[in-house]
């Protein structure tokens, strides 16, 4: 099984957790992009769902699917699921997000949702968090250099770029990844980066995770806290 039949698998299977109708959240980032073309697949079939999009991207493929939208300054209270992807999930279900920038919004309707599901490939599974990844943390433009400095003290970082040109978020500002390496407590170290002024948010989703559907060559594998 190819990584991209992978993902393909856990996006299907997600759809197996959403109510007959309802708002959900959609999330962003290549694995959510299959789950948003399976959920506008229901709709057009007839299904009743409105969509809260975690970025600009997911609106305009949602849009282009037929998905009715709440607006970005509605109330969301209502969110019955999420369904959104990952950079890292480890043993205890804690998250790396924000490969694709979106990581603000995407923990907004997180946080506004009653039921949390990760979709993910086998690859994404590690034992602590940071072993693979960087961790991305949304930037304040004001006052850059000087937040840099202070992240700089829990890893390397490094400004996020695109195409060659320094990314900016659907928000406005920049992303820095902070390479910490692996970590035994990244709720201490969620805590510590979003202390400092100027970090508008981190890529850390503590605890945040009610269910990871995990694809893999043996089938879907699916884990609860």
């Amino acid at each position: 099984m190819t990584q991209d039949e992978a993902k393909q698998l856990a996006a299907r299977a997600a759809i197996e957790e959403l109510p007959e109708s309802g708002v959900i959240g959609l999330g962003s980032g290549s694995t959510a992009k299959l789950f948003v073309d399976e959920v506008g697949a229901r709709v057009k079939a007839g299904a009743r769902y409105r969509g809260v999009p975690t970025s600009q991207g997911t609106r305009a493929q949602a849009i282009a699917l037929g998905i009715p939208l709440l607006g970005d300054e509605d109330a969301w209270d209502l969110i019955a699921v999420t369904v959104d992807g990952a950079d890292e999930v480890s043993e205890s279900l804690d998250l790396v997000k924000g490969g694709g920038g979106a990581l603000t919004r995407e923990k907004i309707v997180n946080a506004s949702s009653r039921k949390n599901v990760i979709i993910v490939d086998e690859s994404k599974m590690k034992k602590r968090l940071g072993e693979s990844w960087s961790v991305p943390v949304e930037v304040l433009r004001f006052g850059f250099a000087g937040t840099c400095d202070r992240l700089g003290k829990m890893g390397g970082v490094k400004q996020r770029t695109k195409d060659g040109a320094v990314f900016v978020t659907d928000a406005g500002n920049y992303i820095v990844d902070v390479k910490t390496g692996p970590m035994d407590d990244p709720a201490l170290i969620d805590r510590q980066m979003r202390a400092i002024p100027g970090v508008v948010e981190t890529g850390f989703f503590i605890q945040r995770a009610d269910l990871v559907i995990v694809a893999g060559p043996n089938g879907i594998r699916r884990l609860t806290r």
